[in-house]
């Protein structure tokens, strides 16, 4: 019986959430040049676009994967910097639901918990958010059962509150804490 290996990691901003690039034209910094030596067949446990960071899950265990990522059962947590003083209307469409595109069909996201948060003073990215000089921003939780292509970035600009940063903190039970961009920490067991 093979032994499942499985690691939780900070994605940093700027990477791809895999190990091989399928794109032929930019060469983009994948998961594999983390100063980690993953095994064989790791795979990520969804995704996050090269522009988010935070938690991300990594196994070897196809059932372990499918577990988390399609019984929509396992919530994620996000903390979302968005463009603009967020309004009570704008956070309650979010929790409520709210239509977004997805591959071009029109979808209606399903109710989600959100909650205006203070600025969670994450470090500094390579690549500055902006500053205050165009205009305030605010900070939101945002936590799902669903994880669609670019849900939330798409949910809060329908909101009219485009994302600035997003940072994934929890998948579940397990919180990304104080892991610093692109440290791997193996565990014995997701789920």
């Amino acid at each position: 019986m093979t032994k499942h290996r499985h690691f939780i990691i900070h994605k940093p901003y700027g990477f791809l959430s895999q190990f091989i690039n399928n794109q032929t034209k930019r060469r983009k910094k994948l998961l594999g040049e983390l100063d980690f030596d993953f095994p064989e067949k790791t795979m990520a446990i969804g995704r996050l676009d090269v522009k988010s960071e935070g938690l991300l899950l990594l196994t070897t265990d196809g059932k372990v994967s499918d577990h988390i990522t399609t019984r929509g059962k396992v919530e994620k947590e996000y903390y979302v910097q968005v463009d603009g003083a967020i309004t009570n209307e704008a956070i309650e469409k979010l929790k409520n639901g709210i239509e977004i595109g997805i591959h071009g069909e029109k979808y209606m996201t399903k109710p989600c918990k959100v909650v205006v948060i203070e600025n969670p003073n994450f470090p500094e990215r390579i690549y500055k958010v902006r500053d205050d000089r165009h205009g305030p921003t605010s900070w939101i939780s945002v936590t799902l059962q669903e994880g669609k292509y670019r849900q939330v970035r798409k949910m809060t600009s329908a909101a009219g509150f485009p994302t600035l940063r997003l940072v994934r903190v929890r998948v579940g039970d397990i919180v990304l804490n104080d892991l610093k961009a692109g440290e791997v920490i193996e565990v014995d067991k997701l789920y």
